[in-house]
Parts: C-alpha cells; sequence; structure tokens
C-alpha cells in the first residue's frame, strides 16, 4: 500500500457512499468511545443530504496501515457517518484536519453532487457544540475566578489581620479584610496597630543597641521597684562597662579569642605598643581589677602578697604565669570578678567609696579606681572590637563625663611630675594650696562636654576662669582617646589659643596618663 494507506487505484470498483475504513488514529483510539460526548447531529433541512446512507457489507480482510497492524473498524454511528463517502479521485484524509497530511489540497465536491459532505460534518475536538437553533453558547467562566466576594467569619478575618499588614494575603482575602474592617471597629484599630509596627520592622537606622539602653531599663524597673541595696551611683559606670565588654565577648566565635589585638600607650615622648590577643586583654583586665579586689578584702587572682601592684607589672606576671595562651575561658572568671567588687561595694555601704586602692607609684580612692577601671574596660573594649570588626560605641554621656573629670582632676598632678623629671616648663607663678593660679581652660564639646580649668604651676592650687592663660578645645571621645595613648598629643586639639608651652605641656600630660 502507498500514499498514506490509500489505494492508489480501484477507486471506480467501490460503491459510492459506502463507509470508508479510516487510517490509523492516535492514542486516543484506546479510549472507551461509549464515554466520550458526540457532537449533535445537524438539523433536519440542513445541508447534510436527508437521504439514507446504504449498507455496506464488510470486507473480508481489513487492509494494513504503515505500521504493520491492521486498522480497526469504528463501526457505525454517528461519528462514523460525518467521514466523507469515496468517490472518484484521490481518496481524502480520513482524519479532521483543514489539510490533509501529504500537503496537498483537498479537492473541492463537485457542485450538485448530493452525497459530497457538508463543510460543518467535520467534526472540531476544540470547539463546544453550538445549539439546534444555531445561537451559541455564553463562554465557560474560569473555574480558579469567583467574582462572588468571599464571605469569612469574624474569627477567620481577626485572624488574618497579620497577614494583611505583612501584604501577604491573596487578592480574595484582601478585600474580604478590607470589607470587615470598614464595619468592624476592634478590628479596626488592632489592623491600624499591625500596620504601625510593620513599618518598624523596615526602618534604615542602625541596629545596634543603644548604649544608654540598659541604664534607661534599669533606671525605669528601680523607679518602679527600688532595689533593697542599690548598686552605689560611684560603681555605676563600671558596673555597665563590664556588662557591655562581656556582650561583645558572648557574640565573637572561639576562633576570634586567638585574634591578634595591639594595645597602644604613651612612655614619655613617644607612643609604645604591645601586641596580644582578646583573651590576653582580658587577662590583662582581671589581673589589674585585682587590685581593687585586694582593698575589699577579696581573693588576688594573681595571690596578692607574692605580686607587684604596678598595672603593667601585674599583667607581665599574670601572661608569663600562663603556660598555654589563655582562650575564652578565661571570660568567666573575669565576670565572677566584675559581679563580686560589684555586689561586696554594694553592701558594705558610702563608707567603702574612700578606700584607698593602691597602684604603686600612686593610689586612688575606690570611687576614683572603680571609674578608672571603668575607663580601661571601654577602652580595652573598643581594642578587641577592632581586632574582631564590631561596633562598639562610646559609653552614655553621664559616665563618659565622670571619666573626663578624672583625667582633669588627675592632670595637675601628671603635669607635676613630669615637671620634676624635666620633661615640662618650668612654674611660673606658684601659689598657696587652695588658692587660684594660672589656668588652663580645657572644653570638652560634644558626648560627655563640660568645662574644666586646670592648674599649671601647682599640683594643690585651684584653677580659676579668671587666671586662665590659655585654651584647648576638644571633642569628648577624642580626648579619652588621648588620654588613653591612642593619639598623639599633635594631633589631639581641635582648636588651640594662647599660651603655647602652657597647651603643650597639659596635651603631653594627659597622654602621659596612659599605661598597658
Amino acid at each position: 500500500m502507498t500514499g498514506g494507506g490509500r489505494e492508489s487505484e480501484g477507486g471506480e470498483e467501490e460503491v459510492r457512499g459506502a463507509r470508508r475504513i479510516p487510517g490509523p488514529r492516535g492514542a486516543a483510539d484506546d479510549l472507551d468511545l461509549g464515554s466520550v460526548p458526540l457532537p449533535p447531529l445537524p438539523a433536519p433541512g440542513g445541508t447534510a443530504p436527508d437521504e439514507a446512507v446504504p449498507e455496506q457489507s464488510q470486507p473480508s480482510s481489513a487492509p494494513e496501515s504503515d505500521a504493520g497492524e491492521p486498522e480497526r473498524d469504528r463501526g457505525p454511528g454517528p461519528a462514523a457517518e460525518a467521514w466523507p463517502e469515496a468517490g472518484p479521485g484521490p481518496d481524502p484524509d480520513p482524519r479532521p484536519e483543514a489539510e490533509p497530511a501529504d500537503g496537498h489540497p483537498r479537492p473541492a465536491a463537485p457542485e450538485g453532487d448530493p452525497t459530497a459532505p457538508a463543510a460543518e460534518s467535520w467534526p472540531d475536538p476544540d470547539r463546544e457544540p453550538e445549539p439546534a437553533d444555531g445561537t451559541p453558547e455564553p463562554p465557560a467562566p474560569d473555574p480558579f475566578v469567583s467574582s462572588a466576594p468571599v464571605v469569612l467569619p469574624h474569627q477567620v478575618l481577626k485572624a488574618l489581620l497579620g497577614a494583611w499588614a505583612l501584604s501577604a494575603c491573596s487578592a480574595e482575602e484582601t478585600a474580604a479584610v478590607e470589607d470587615h474592617l470598614t464595619g468592624c471597629a476592634p478590628c479596626a484599630d488592632e489592623a491600624l496597630r499591625l500596620r504601625d509596627a510593620v513599618g518598624l520592622l523596615h526602618t534604615d537606622g542602625s541596629l545596634d543597641l543603644d548604649p544608654t539602653l540598659r541604664t534607661r531599663v534599669l533606671d525605669g524597673c528601680f523607679g518602679r521597684r527600688p532595689a533593697r541595696i542599690p548598686v552605689p551611683e560611684w560603681a555605676a559606670p563600671y558596673d555597665a562597662e563590664t556588662a557591655r565588654l562581656d556582650a561583645l565577648l558572648r557574640d565573637i566565635g572561639d576562633s576570634e579569642w586567638h585574634a591578634p589585638v595591639r594595645l597602644q600607650w604613651f612612655e614619655e615622648e613617644r607612643q609604645v605598643s604591645r601586641r596580644t590577643t582578646v583573651a590576653g586583654v582580658i587577662g590583662h583586665l582581671m589581673a589589674v581589677d585585682g587590685l581593687l579586689s585586694a582593698a575589699l578584702g577579696l581573693d588576688d587572682p594573681l595571690d596578692g602578697g607574692k605580686t607587684p601592684l604596678d598595672p603593667t607589672e601585674r599583667t607581665e606576671t599574670y601572661w608569663s604565669a600562663t603556660r598555654r595562651p589563655p582562650t575564652r575561658a578565661v571570660r568567666e572568671p573575669w565576670r565572677a570578678q566584675s559581679h563580686e567588687l560589684i555586689r561586696t561595694a554594694s553592701f558594705a555601704g558610702r563608707n567603702v567609696a574612700e578606700t584607698s586602692v593602691s597602684y604603686g607609684a600612686f593610689a586612688l580612692p575606690l570611687q576614683d579606681a572603680a571609674l578608672d577601671r571603668a575607663f580601661e574596660c571601654w577602652v580595652h573594649g573598643g581594642d578587641i572590637a577592632d581586632a574582631v570588626d564590631y561596633p562598639y560605641p562610646a559609653p552614655s554621656a553621664a559616665h563618659l563625663h565622670r571619666m573626663i573629670d578624672l583625667a582633669a582632676r588627675m592632670l595637675p598632678a601628671a603635669l607635676a611630675g613630669r615637671r620634676s623629671a624635666g620633661l615640662a616648663g618650668p612654674a611660673k607663678d606658684l601659689v598657696a594650696a587652695g588658692a587660684p593660679g594660672r589656668s588652663l581652660h580645657l572644653e570638652i564639646e560634644g558626648h560627655g562636654g563640660g568645662d574644666w580649668y586646670i592648674a599649671l604651676d601647682s599640683p594643690a592650687a585651684v584653677g580659676a576662669p579668671e587666671r586662665a592663660v590659655a585654651q584647648v578645645a576638644l571633642d569628648g571621645v577624642e580626648f579619652c582617646r588621648l588620654v588613653a595613648g591612642h593619639i598623639s598629643p599633635v594631633e589631639a586639639a581641635a582648636g588651640q589659643e594662647g599660651d603655647r608651652e602652657a597647651i603643650r605641656d597639659v596635651l603631653f600630660a594627659a597622654a602621659s596618663l596612659s599605661r598597658l
């Protein structure tokens, strides 16, 4: 067989009007045709011929298809009547496409031939059947879109308010919620609060905690329920700075405890440094805090009587006694020591504030020593934060003001010590103790700022505005960095006016307050 399953000759021998055996079909032949809806037959009087199609006997052997399998007869029925009848000439393609499979145009039926099928008799599988009267049916609605509003109960709509505020509802749910809000005042108020809360989630501000947050929270708590034994006011900066540093240490990983840290300070006229690790810095803080522990009668982590009092020597002793490099295990004893210091000072009462704490070459009352330790904790906390790339803001304004005040009160003695060592200019106007003397106006701007008058000639003199011979303006944080030895005196002053020698002596005296 050739021609796509068509016989090449013999068309004249077939009976006109006989059913043709259709060609091979697709996989749809395996379906149950009885369950498939059939298109309606054309109404009487239409274009289809009204005469009956004569019966044709079944051939004894069915022709084979191109695949070598015998083709199946679809049998009588309305579907078979749609196939065109045989006629002379080329055999038409039995499949209901507009063009035959061989690519040649379908020949037009001869005019006046009552057996030629009408164009409407070819079924279109993609077209819905039309009613018998010829009126087209309206298109079926989309099964996934409903024009009717979604009706939801009150509890469900209330539960959807959070998703609605986040714009996470579907279109139907959004319409239902917004329609509900127009008639339900409690849900409308709740939706307004939720929408305002969503705005806070998309803030462009910094996510770092405000350094004053802890103080404000504690003040609020103590305002509602005061502590029976409160922390002394002079110990509050040390309490806050140890807590901030401990929060930083909790956030870093094990490997970051070995990150290199460079400690800087001034000795005489030059800046020196020392390399250590994060764990080494915490060990240094714990060793120097032991001076306060010894003054309060607590255990010294370095076995008090056998260790020096100088902070630098104590640190070197601690580092050399450590057989292995310190790790994060040093955090727990340091934090326990700071807690014990604050607890003991709180229970000791007011008189303990004047207890002398010896630093070897000098001594400070306990209230000033605690403020000095708070300053060291903040400075070295910043060194650790720089090493591990962590944000670390300055202390609160009230605490920073106290730290600046301590350094300003220590400047006359430091200036006198440098003068006795030949590192500062001679005194020009000695006065009696307590009398106003020649002074330098130290103006601290910004965070924790204020005005201080530094006596220039005698540590026992009193600085006075009327005796000011020079003025230096500095930012509060920059002044603390100068006192910590992190910047040089030449780079520190933002504004200078008056006696140049006095300005230089005070700036270098401030840098000499730094130590390891």
